[in-house]
């Protein structure tokens, strides 16, 4: 394996910067506007209706049912162009370094709800699930992962089934619903948010379908939460694809990376120097 790695060159454009830095571990999360063009949220959507028009074709399901589908990579090539996207990628390692890997992906396509339905956010949570139970540590507990959220619908207001969050409350251990915001956004806006943050869905009391995607990336310790064996497609890939979708020299190679393991280590050095690596 050749450890020259390759990024789209516009990615040296969409390095985090000091402001974003500085937001993200006060607030939890950053917005990135324009983050896909519009050519491609178009092309995104059709993958998106076409898998949720599947879904409620199926036996049981009602109109109000939203899908919610994990296991993107491998459902439709298209996917995988998203994985190092220039304007979002920079900003995930910008936060977590380069020792880390693609853990998790998501389609959510929530249409017009139940008239009836209460407004505002619902099932609060903090990500994945049994980590903020098993960690020993007191709050906050380690960030470890942090996800990026394509919007792929205009959301100019309040009330058309909104990603909620709690601003701050990544470092709370008794979140407060009522100082949550729903988040609004343009068509191909994207947001970074770290996976402690406390956020949830809303009720979706407008005529759009809502469609957003998710892309969560972890340490290249941590178990992938969406299914990630694709032998075939990693080996079709470049070196930093591979390591994204988890490609490893061996087992220790997730803990004591070798260059072979983390050609994204190779890229920020060559890119950004010595200190932006670390140890």
């Amino acid at each position: 394996m050749t450890t020259e790695p390759t990024l789209p060159e516009t990615s040296v454009d969409h390095l985090l910067t000091d402001d974003e830095a500085d937001r993200f571990d006060r607030e939890g999360y950053i917005t990135i506007p324009d983050a896909l063009d519009a050519a491609r949220v178009g092309r995104f959507l059709a993958i998106a209706h076409g898998q949720a028009d599947a879904f409620h074709a199926g036996p049981g399901v009602h109109p109000y049912s939203f899908l919610n589908q994990h296991d993107l990579i491998g459902r439709d090539p298209a996917y995988l162009e998203l994985i190092d996207w220039p304007t979002t990628f920079p900003k995930v390692f910008g936060v977590l370094g380069w020792n880390i890997q693609l853990f998790h992906t998501q389609l959510v396509v929530t249409p017009p709800g139940h008239p009836d339905a209460p407004r505002g956010g619902y099932a609060w949570h903090q990500d994945n699930n049994r980590m903020n139970r098993d960690f020993e540590t007191p709050m906050p507990h380690p960030r470890v992962s942090v996800k990026v959220a394509f919007f792929l619908t205009e959301l100019g207001s309040d009330g058309m089934g909104n990603f909620c969050v709690i601003p701050g409350s990544h470092r709370d251990a008794t979140p407060d619903p009522a100082r949550s915001v729903e988040v609004t956004a343009q068509a191909g806006d994207a947001i970074l948010f770290d996976r402690r943050l406390w956020h949830s869905a809303s009720s979706n009391h407008s005529g759009t379908i809502r469609v957003v995607i998710f892309f969560g990336y972890s340490y290249r310790w941590l178990r992938p939460k969406s299914a990630m064996d694709f032998p075939d497609l990693v080996e079709q890939c470049g070196t930093l694809r591979r390591q994204l979708l988890g490609a490893a020299t061996g087992a220790n190679g997730y803990f004591d990376p070798t260059d072979d393991d983390v050609p994204l280590r190779g890229w920020i050095r060559k890119q950004m120097g010595d200190r932006a690596v670390g140890e």
